[in-house]
């Protein structure tokens, strides 16, 4: 792959390939035998309560704890044998805020595409293909600190799509901001993936971000109880909708982020 083209080979393989990952902390199984894959092109909802054990497979598929059981491949490159490889197609939006402060947005934008190997020049270019009709545009030369609690996450996305990876993993992005903003982010993510055709993992335990065109992982207590295409799950549960299938697989009633806005 360069510069976000892939090979044919690579083409026809999946953005990410889970297969059989467990992981424990102590006695405590946080995953057992997970198995799931996202395919190119797609946004993925995975899809689980808190303590699901959706952080956890993040922390594994980011490298942050090494994979003991089971494999992960990111475009077909084994996560464990092969890491700068997988990792150079993965770009990452972590739940708690990582931006510094105290830097511009452009600049922290350029430092992260440098540490991906991209020129002051290329990394401008960049910054103005992902915010060609975004209002931040105009706001590349304010400290972080300035910014809103959803313009500071938007930055956050733009910067990991600046190094152009295939595969963008988002852990619950959305906690903690207001309905309007949830709903500007979501529709940006979505915007990203139609054009650049890149694939997005995005984690979340509310069920309003869950759209009737994605695929859905639905993660409980470390396993995978269903996959697919929204309708699919659906069917497939004999049920009425998304919210009332998740409460089937898990017998937890489906978390509303309108409801967790007014708590």
């Amino acid at each position: 792959m360069q510069d976000g083209i892939l090979s044919q080979e690579e083409g026809r393989l999946p953005a990410l390939s889970v297969e059989g990952v467990s992981h424990s902390y102590g006695a405590r199984k946080a995953l057992d035998e997970v198995s799931f894959t996202v395919p190119q092109g797609s946004f993925t909802a995975l899809l689980g309560p808190n303590g699901a054990g959706k952080s956890t497979l993040f922390s594994l598929v980011t490298r942050l704890f090494d994979v003991r059981h089971g494999r992960i491949h990111i475009l077909g490159f084994d996560l464990t044998a092969d890491p700068g490889e997988a990792l150079r197609r993965l770009g990452v939006v972590f739940q708690a805020r990582t931006l510094d402060l105290d830097l511009s947005i452009r600049q922290n934008l350029v430092y992260h595409a440098a540490l991906h190997g991209l020129s002051g020049a290329k990394a401008k270019a960049r910054i103005g293909e992902i915010l060609a009709t975004s209002e931040l545009r105009e706001r590349l030369s304010d400290k972080a600190r300035n910014l809103s609690g959803g313009q500071l996450r938007s930055i956050e996305i733009v910067r990991a799509f600046m190094h152009r990876p295939r595969l963008i993993l988002l852990d619950e992005p959305t906690v903690g901001l207001d309905i309007r903003s949830r709903a500007a982010i979501l529709a940006e993510v979505r915007r990203l993936v139609r054009e650049e055709g890149v694939s997005v993992l995005w984690a979340t335990h509310l069920i309003d971000e869950i759209d009737e065109s994605d695929r859905v992982v639905v993660l409980h207590q470390g396993t995978v109880r269903a996959e697919g295409l929204v309708p699919h799950v659906v069917a497939a549960e004999r049920a009425g909708s998304i919210g009332e299938a998740f409460t089937r697989l898990t017998g937890v009633t489906a978390a509303n982020g309108r409801e967790e806005a007014r708590a």
